[in-house]
């Protein structure tokens, strides 16, 4: 470049270099000399011109404070002594010495320059020297590099990252950026979707209600978050979670939308897999109780929307299930719920819920019926659908259910209500027979809630002594004599008078109570059997009958407590008769060794009721039994027809054959006791003789020594 001789820069001896003429100015960038002057003290720039061997002819310009140098401070020195440790920078002044313009970077201490060198010509075109604009970019650098990282930061983000126009109406903002994770997540590249409108990614699943709130949101000039199922490229459903602000301007005007983007499609698999773990059963698979309350509480409302809407609740139990899950295992039982819900699903429409509330209850809300003949059919078809054989564990099992239906027409506020009805309707149809439905009425309501008082009535009764034994005499049917009596609880109720033992002794097996109150009873009578004894010396050969419910036969400590009643009452164990039902021996198998302690306090045995059990007649060869009782019931069909005499005599020559005596129970006429006494039945109870009394009229009896009349054979 050639430059015109004028009296400004200066040889390092001192001669002229000539002032920078405006074409050597312009060719750096610097506009004219006046600009120059007037500018260069104040920008961080550098102004510098060296001669051909590299001398320093001129240095002006504040970027020289950065360096800790002023203006013409170096003026006279050598770059080349100045840096000789920096090669790059000695081998760009060559290069440009040599006739070359370079543009070059360079950091010295904490600074950046750019610099811009141009070569100096005389007139015959040789180079003199050059000159030089030294820029401090380092705030620029600075900037350009976290512009950079940050770009870095978009392009490598895990979150997708699109940046979009602002054109809100259809067809709506065109994308102008997307990040890698974008082309992840949605399977388009940029090429792709860059000037496309984000409705690409939209379907037929997308909200939108939601998309109409969005518009709304950023044209307001808000940020917006939502989360909708979108598409991607091959078509797949996937839910994106959406972060979307405006970008504005100075003048705060929106410019552009940056929408940042989650995929949270697992979030929601995982939330959903929560959601049915929270709302089916684990085992089958159906809706738990908390899902199928909620469909009834929606069906209840609909019902009471709509005055002909019909819908009944169907509540299912498992009969013997308990034998079955015991006897085959708790596998086998699982097995038996799964197939029965499959049965059940299959068995309704798809509208219906079948749920499983729990253990071997199943319920059913049969919605929207077109009449109530359908719970009828409906009910039949699952009564003959479940009484099917089962393959379970590689064995037949047979299976039925207790159904009990609710109907809404009786008209229901509260879900909770009408499945209580349901519940009450399945234990009527198990107290008729089991495998069999029952339909609530309100009298079943009444009994339950009286069932209910009962029960609580019943927790109390010990603490408030309402309990009374009645006696029973036993006769000798040989000498008409009194052998003993059978002790009967009574419950002396405060408000309903005297209980039968029918209505109470039931609740208290199920509940549990009967344990307690069996332990009363034992020890009253024990109690009372010893002061009748110390009261009536000529007859310390009277025994007390007491009765062992199944439960407490099943208590570990049976015996500990049976031989502490007796020390404390100081009863004679040879004159106490336990009476226990064939149930209770046959379904244990520890039955005998059980009864053998028992005979070894001296205590005698009968079995209670026999004849309506199913008592193995081998197995009761081996029981250590003193006594059987034959049941009232066979009593009472002997008279007119005598259907049962061929059962009574049978019993009565087993029971002789097994060294047993044999007590018969209910005998209410002449005609029946001769026919025992025919047979050879050694005792016998009921009303012929005497109903049970009180322990008073008790006493009136053995004090009497009374003895019966009985007529000759």
């Amino acid at each position: 470049m050639r430059c015109e001789r004028i009296d400004t820069a200066r040889n390092g001896d001192g001669s002229s270099l000539g002032i920078l003429p405006q074409h050597c100015l312009s060719s750096l960038g610097l506009g004219n000399e006046q600009l120059l002057r007037a500018s260069v003290g104040n920008a961080p720039i550098i102004l510098y011109a060296l001669d051909s061997n590299g001398i320093f002819t001129l240095s002006e310009g504040k970027g020289l404070e950065a360096l800790g140098l002023k203006a013409g401070e170096v003026i006279g020195q050598s770059i080349f002594d100045l840096y000789k440790d920096r090669p790059e920078i000695l081998a760009n002044i060559r290069n440009v010495l040599a006739g070359k313009e370079v543009t070059w970077i360079v950091q010295i201490g904490d600074v950046v320059y750019e610099n811009r060198t141009t070569p100096l010509q005389n007139q015959t075109g040789q180079v003199v020297g050059l000159v030089g604009v030294a820029i401090d970019i380092t705030e620029r650098q600075r900037t350009e590099e976290r512009l950079r990282q940050l770009a870095a930061a978009v392009e490598f983000a895990e979150d997708a990252i699109a940046i979009t126009s602002t054109h809100l109406t259809f067809p709506g903002p065109e994308i102008i950026f997307v990040n890698r994770a974008f082309t992840r997540m949605t399977g388009y590249t940029p090429e792709e979707v860059i000037g496309e409108s984000p409705r690409i990614l939209q379907g037929p699943k997308t909200d939108r209600t939601l998309l109409d709130r969005l518009r709304q949101t950023l044209s307001e000039g808000k940020v917006f978050y939502g989360e909708a199922i979108n598409y991607r490229k091959d078509g797949t459903e996937f839910y994106n979670e959406w972060h979307i602000e405006p970008i504005k301007n100075e003048q705060d005007e929106t410019t552009h939308y940056l929408a940042i983007q989650r995929d949270i499609t697992q979030r929601k698999q995982v939330e959903a897999q929560l959601f049915h773990a929270a709302y089916h059963d684990a085992l089958t698979g159906l809706p738990n109780r908390a899902l199928f309350m909620d469909r009834l509480r929606q069906t209840l409302e609909r019902a009471n929307q709509c005055q002909d809407y019909l819908f009944a609740v169907l509540f299912l139990d498992v009969d013997r299930f308990k034998v079955i899950n015991d006897s085959l295992g708790h596998l086998a039982g699982d097995q038996l719920l799964v197939a029965i819900a499959k049965i059940l699903q299959a068995s309704v429409r798809p509208e219906d819920t079948v749920a499983r509330l729990s253990g071997d209850e199943f319920a059913i809300v049969l919605a929207d019926l077109p009449d109530l003949s359908h719970v009828t059919r409906i009910a039949n078809r699952l009564q003959r659908q479940l009484r099917k054989p089962l393959q379970i564990e590689g064995q037949e099992v047979f299976s039925t259910v207790s159904i009990g239906i609710a109907l809404s027409m009786l008209g229901y506020d509260q879900a909770e209500d009408i499945l209580r009805d349901a519940d009450i309707a399945m234990y009527r149809a198990k107290a008729l027979g089991r495998a069999r439905y029952a339909v609530f009425n309100k009298t079943m309501h009444h009994q339950a809630v009286a069932r209910l008082q009962m029960e609580t009535d019943l927790r109390h009764v010990l603490e408030r002594q309402e309990l009374r034994l009645h006696y029973q005499p036993i006769v000798s049917l040989a000498t008409g004599q009194i052998s003993g009596f059978e002790a009967l609880v009574r419950w002396q109720h405060p408000t309903r008078g005297l209980v039968s033992p029918a209505e109470f002794i039931p609740v208290a097996e199920e509940t549990g109570l009967i344990l307690p109150m069996g332990e009363w009873v034992l020890r009253e009578a024990c109690s009372q059997l010893q002061r009748w004894h110390s009261a009536f010396p000529n007859h310390r050969g009277l025994t007390m009958s007491v009765n062992l419910s199944g439960r407490q036969f099943l208590q570990p400590d049976l015996i500990e407590k049976i031989d502490q009643i007796l020390h404390k009452t100081e009863c004679d164990p040879y004159s106490l008769k336990l009476e226990i039902t064939e149930s209770a021996i046959a379904d244990n198998e520890d039955a005998i060794a059980m009864l053998e302690y028992l005979r070894v306090l001296g205590v005698e045995l009968s079995i209670d009721d026999f004849g309506t059990g199913y008592s193995s007649l081998s197995r009761l060869y081996h029981f250590p039994i003193n006594t059987l009782k034959i049941d009232r019931s066979f009593v009472s069909r002997m008279g007119i027809g005598g259907e049962s005499l061929p059962i009574v005599r049978a019993i009565v020559t087993l029971a002789n054959n097994l060294g047993m005596d044999v007590t018969a129970e209910g005998i209410e006429t002449i005609q029946q006791m001769k026919q025992l006494q025919t047979m050879g039945c050694e005792s016998g109870q009921g009303y012929l003789f005497s109903k049970p009394v009180d322990s008073m009229a008790a006493e009136t009896l053995i004090a009497a020594s009374s003895c019966y009349n009985l007529s000759p054979i």
